[in-house]
């Protein structure tokens, strides 16, 4: 790369869902990392208290004597917990502390920009800055919403998806009225999908007819290795990428690179 610090695209991506397991840690770590080795520079941020994309990335949160905690209660700067990483990106680790942060957020002046705050002092230091959201829709999900130029939204390809992707595009819309007016869908990706099968196909076709070119043509397959991988502590490119799933995420990552 020829960017110097300072000189870098600065988008900020919330990965974004407030139903679990629909792929979205998996989708923040595999994106993050594809991005990367198509050379971009990229921070991952955990703002998830289970931190999965912290061990993902083969971190023991049992260890950590920081994370996002300390940034979104504490006031601390990024700079002094972001951690590199061994495959090419950085990242602001997280750990089961910042479950208590929803408690402490209550009283807070200005509590829903914390996250932005922190984020803005580093935004132009990074091509590309992927927040991974809890599977809620929490004090930490609108820090990142409000943080974020754009949400980029995993959808499972089972029959209840549109009923969960609606209630998500109300709240957007909300905080897009009230919070933070520039923010945009990145994209919608279809995961978990199974060619195999009927349901895939049919939830894909529903999607597509009703939320239209907001929907990557990539979709993400049902992969062992992708499952694997975390186990490894690190991610798909690292663990098999040969796979099914890796491909798909370097496809995934090239239509992100296409949109700005």
């Amino acid at each position: 790369m020829n960017n110097k610090v300072g000189e870098y695209m600065g988008k900020v991506i919330a990965i974004a869902n407030q139903k679990g397991g629909v792929g979205k840690t998996t989708t923040s770590v595999s994106l993050s990392a594809a991005l990367a080795e198509k050379g971009k520079k990229v921070l991952l941020v955990d703002c998830d208290p289970q931190g999965n994309a912290t061990s993902g990335f083969g971190i023991n949160k049992q260890k950590l004597e920081h994370s996002i905690y300390n940034v979104i209660i504490g006031g601390w700067s990024l700079n002094d917990i972001i951690m590199p990483t061994d495959y090419k990106i950085d990242i602001v680790p997280s750990q089961i502390d910042l479950a208590g942060a929803e408690v402490e957020l209550v009283e807070v002046s200005g509590r829903e920009y914390r996250l932005k705050s922190a984020i803005d002092t580093i935004k132009n230091n990074y091509d590309y800055i992927i927040i991974d959201c809890p599977p809620s829709l929490s004090f930490l999900t609108l820090n990142s919403l409000v943080a974020a130029d754009s949400v980029l939204i995993p959808l499972q390809c089972e029959f209840y998806a549109l009923e969960g992707l609606t209630q998500l595009l109300n709240t957007i819309d909300m905080i897009k009225a009230d919070l933070n007016v520039n923010l945009e869908i990145e994209g919608i990706v279809m995961t978990m999908y199974d060619s195999r099968t009927n349901l895939s196909e049919q939830v894909e076709a529903e999607v597509r007819n009703h939320i239209g070119d907001k929907v990557y043509k990539t979709t993400i397959p049902r992969n062992v290795r992708l499952s694997e991988a975390p186990s490894y502590g690190c991610p798909i490119f690292a663990y098999d990428p040969g796979s099914k799933g890796a491909t798909a995420y370097m496809n995934l990552a090239q239509e992100v690179m296409n949109n700005g």
